[in-house]
């Protein structure tokens, strides 16, 4: 087993209440799945067989009251975690170490992506990286938000991300937040890498690839308590830093502390693999370098590294907004070409249906009515003479006639 793959499916949705008060972000129905339905079918696409997920009580009673809303064949070893306590995502890793025997693939309960997710885990692979993640262009959203009229959305703060001539190694990354004095790079990427490519419309799809050693550290340094928030960007930065040929991680003054007592609490992040002896005579034995332009060894004898997989084409959203909702809803069904009528669902002939609706399970549609634009949710009746136009109705609901 080269990883072991673990869906992140306890957030709250904070940026999609009006959806999210009454059913937990995982179980929105998108295309009439549950969202993290999504992410599940591209690991068990590629193969895996087992998948840890991160998830709260709630949503594990929903997973268990109707096992027919997630149609995967893989198995899924579901850990709850503590509702009270305010986890993040790096925390959420922390609370399952030691269930982590391998690297680890991370993803979040509300990504939809056609990508190949192999272009990541060989970026991993090749580069024997520390951590490898995607990122997808971003996307202006085109569909009119309900009850949007005249609010101003306030503007996503933007990432600063830097990467190398070749569009994969991950050089920088900063959030407009934390930019107020502007930007600032540090000589030691200058040096190795003069020529860096900065992007500001990229989105982080929250898919990480990452050694174990980093896991192990994580339970060391309880202070970092977000994957995409701290962990990431600290472990670019570390590329870096001057300690990283005996990779140190912590702060050079907690490194003090630490030192006195040696034995097992010296917990720095020691990236290697088994093989590390042998690649180390590849790599200096080889005429083959991952730069141009200087002397100098493979990966400057960097042993930390960070790469990107940045999506061109194809279909990567991360379902956190209510926009995001609505177009995925869209554009999901024609991802798995779902058949517009579920075959259990009773639709009379005098309905008129466009062709880029959908109908979900044991609907019940009666005559004289439109349907246009729409996703109908399971068990769901429409009565006569009704409407329905660019609209998304849950499982279970009734729409009375007119």
């Amino acid at each position: 087993m080269e990883f072991q793959a673990v869906l992140m499916a306890a957030g709250g949705g904070s940026r999609m209440t009006d959806l999210t008060y009454s059913t937990p972000k995982p179980m929105l129905p998108v295309g009439n799945k549950p969202l993290m339905w999504y992410p599940l079918n591209l690991l068990e696409r590629v193969g895996f067989e087992e998948v840890i997920v991160i998830t709260t009580k709630e949503v594990y009673k929903m997973m268990s009251s109707d096992p027919m809303k997630l149609d995967v064949k893989m198995k899924l070893d579901v850990v709850c975690i503590p509702e009270d306590g305010d986890m993040g995502t790096a925390d959420a890793l922390r609370h399952i170490q030691q269930k982590i025997k391998t690297d680890i693939l991370v993803v979040s309960c509300d990504l939809i992506t056609d990508v190949a997710l192999h272009e990541v885990v060989d970026l991993f692979r090749a580069h024997n990286a520390t951590l490898a993640m995607l990122m997808s262009k971003a996307h202006e959203f085109t569909e009119t938000v309900p009850g949007q009229k005249g609010k101003k959305k306030t503007a996503e703060q933007r990432d600063f991300v830097g990467v190398d001539q070749s569009g994969k190694r991950l050089l920088f990354m900063a959030n407009e937040a934390d930019l107020e004095d502007g930007l600032s790079i540090r000589k030691s990427i200058m040096r190795k890498h003069p020529r860096m490519h900065i992007n500001t419309g990229l989105v982080d799809a929250h898919l990480y690839c990452l050694k174990k050693a980093v896991v192990d550290f994580l339970v060391d340094n309880k202070s970092i308590s977000s994957i995409r928030g701290e962990l990431v960007p600290y472990l670019v930065r570390k590329q870096f830093s001057k300690t990283t040929n005996s990779p140190k991680t912590k702060e050079d003054s907690e490194d003090q502390n630490q030192k006195k007592n040696d034995g097992s609490t010296n917990h720095e992040l020691v990236i290697s693999s088994r093989d590390e002896p042998l690649l180390q005579q590849a790599q200096e034995r080889s005429c083959w370098n991952d730069h141009r332009g200087d002397m100098s060894e493979a990966y400057h004898g960097g042993k930390l590294r960070c790469y990107v997989h940045i999506m061109d084409q194809g279909l990567c959203y991360r379902v956190n907004t209510l926009a995001a909702y609505i177009e995925a809803n869209r554009l999901a069904p024609k991802l798995f070409e779902e058949q517009a009528v579920h075959p259990t669902a009773v639709i009379s002939e005098r309905c008129q249906m466009g062709s880029d609706s959908m109908i979900g399970a044991l609907c019940q549609v009666a005559d004289k009515t439109s349907i246009k634009r729409s996703t109908i949710g399971n068990s769901t009746t429409v009565k006569e003479k009704v409407k329905v136009t660019n609209s998304i109705i849950m499982h279970g609901v009734t729409i009375e006639e007119g």
